[in-house]
């Protein structure tokens, strides 16, 4: 599976409106020419103060043609803005002095852009922290409904065949370090709909442990054991099951011999792992020892799609990126 050309031609096929929050990045300059002209977005809004992004613009030979540029400082949407997000956090002891004040922030601009509408995505991070954008992601845009967990995934491509038809989804691998049993649940439910909307294949998700069906005794075997009841509690529209270690997950000889019975047997697409320490080191394992191509990770979970960037990231991953974030609006 060409993962990238299958996500840019969808995007491309029914272009949104993007929003970058952090147009003094040259990164971003440069992504936002490549994304109108190959026309992965409808519109492209950068986030800045005019005459300092028409200046780096320019030094970095980018063309603005056909960019919108917004300045918040000086736009007239500022009291509306200040007003909405003063109402979504004044319970948290947000006062409509200090709203006028953290909406200036790129991020929660760009993020009440997308929560009202006028823009259908935002991707930032290229020059702040995962936390940051967490934080403005979930103060003004929330989770899906029914959920409580923003989480991240991974697409894993390119390994044999045999496993999820060579296409995996990975989560947690990035943003919940030690996600609780109902945190886990959540997690499971939005990489399920990760698997479908990036695979394009109804999800078949295992949730990992060192133990499979009670063969060892532990609190974190515990969590995920809980985390498994409260699917079964929410009747989600995906076939999972848990816990399971890997090979009794992805084998269907280990499958009937530690689990007999098990509903993801040789069908395992979506792997939930119990925690960051996990997460992390399994996909980076597979990445470098498997040479499999791991693309993300992306956000999942949010009421409306937005997402992550790698503070390293290169033009070409943060198009990627954008393509894929683009490709997830309903």
């Amino acid at each position: 599976m060409d993962f990238v050309k299958n996500i840019k031609d969808k995007a491309i096929a029914a272009p949104k409106r993007l929003v970058l929050p952090e147009a003094s990045d040259k990164r971003i300059l440069k992504a936002a020419r490549i994304i109108i002209d190959e026309r992965i977005a409808s519109s492209v809004t950068l986030l800045g103060k005019i005459t300092d992004v028409q200046k780096d613009a320019k030094a970095e030979g980018v063309n603005l043609d056909g960019i919108n540029i917004i300045c918040p400082e000086s736009d007239s949407r500022l009291e509306k803005y200040s007003g909405l997000f003063y109402e979504l956090r004044k319970h948290k002891g947000m006062t409509p002095e200090q709203a006028k004040i953290d909406i200036l922030d790129p991020l929660r601009w760009g993020a009440m852009m997308v929560h009202l509408g006028e823009a259908d995505t935002m991707v930032g991070g290229a020059d702040r922290t995962t936390g940051d954008m967490l934080r403005a992601g979930l103060s003004i845009i929330g989770t899906v409904p029914g959920l409580k967990t923003a989480s991240s995934c991974f697409v894993m491509t390119g390994m044999d065949s045999q496993y999820g038809n060579g296409s995996l989804i990975f989560s947690d691998c990035a943003v919940v370090p030690n996600p609780t049993a109902e945190q886990l649940a959540d997690i499971a439910e939005s990489a399920a709909n990760s698997c479908r909307e990036f695979l394009h294949n109804e999800p078949v998700v295992a949730l990992l442990s060192f133990s499979t069906k009670g063969s060892a005794n532990h609190d974190d075997v515990t969590k995920v054991q809980t985390a498994v009841n409260i699917l079964k509690e929410r009747k989600p529209n995906f076939i999972f099951d848990g816990e399971l270690q890997a090979d009794a997950a992805l084998v269907p000889s280990v499958t009937d011999k530690k689990a007999p019975g098990s509903p993801v047997k040789g069908k395992v697409n979506t792997i939930i792992f119990p925690d960051l320490n996990a997460g992390n080191i399994g996909y980076k394992l597979v990445q470098r020892l498997g040479k499999v191509q791991a693309y993300g990770p992306f956000l999942q979970g949010f009421a409306k799609p937005i997402s992550d960037l790698s503070r390293g990231a290169s033009v070409d991953d943060i198009v990627t990126t954008c393509a894929v974030t683009l490709s997830r609006v309903k």
